[in-house]
């Protein structure tokens, strides 16, 4: 151990942490797809779409605090029931834009995160809800 110094020892650590960051990071990363990709994809996707507003919303906090179901309509007119099983979000009907993460089931699509847009009277502000299934 003579010709290694402490900076060597220090260096080598850095570039081991920097690779397990990378590595858990990457984990994260889903690409975006539509409903129809996403039935077809074995790992969770992000599909962004607009709130369908003439479809049912459910979520009643005293059966189930932590599920909440709504339609979701993507970027090629395709409507999938999407389930969060999380609290529903303030001001979720306003949303101008949905991101959500997961993926299909069946008919409708779980999703484990929800990125919503804000109107403008919000400043563009993006809010985003996390669960931990």
């Amino acid at each position: 151990m003579r010709g290694i110094k402490k900076i060597h020892i220090i260096g080598l650590f850095m570039v081991v942490l920097a690779v397990v960051l990378l590595l858990s990071a990457s984990k994260d990363m889903s690409s975006y797809a539509t409903f129809a990709q996403a039935d077809t994809s074995s790992r969770p996707v992000k599909v962004v779409g607009v709130l369908a507003k003439d479809k049912e919303m459910y979520y009643e906090p005293a059966k189930d605090p932590n599920y909440f179901s709504f339609y979701v309509r993507d970027s090629d007119g395709i409507e999938r029931k999407v389930i969060l099983h999380d609290a529903k979000p303030q001001d979720f009907e306003m949303s101008e834009q949905i991101v959500v993460t997961g993926q299909m089931e069946q008919e409708h699509f779980v999703a484990s995160d929800l990125l919503m847009k804000c109107p403008s009277k919000y400043k563009d502000e993006e809010i985003s809800v996390r669960s931990d299934i």
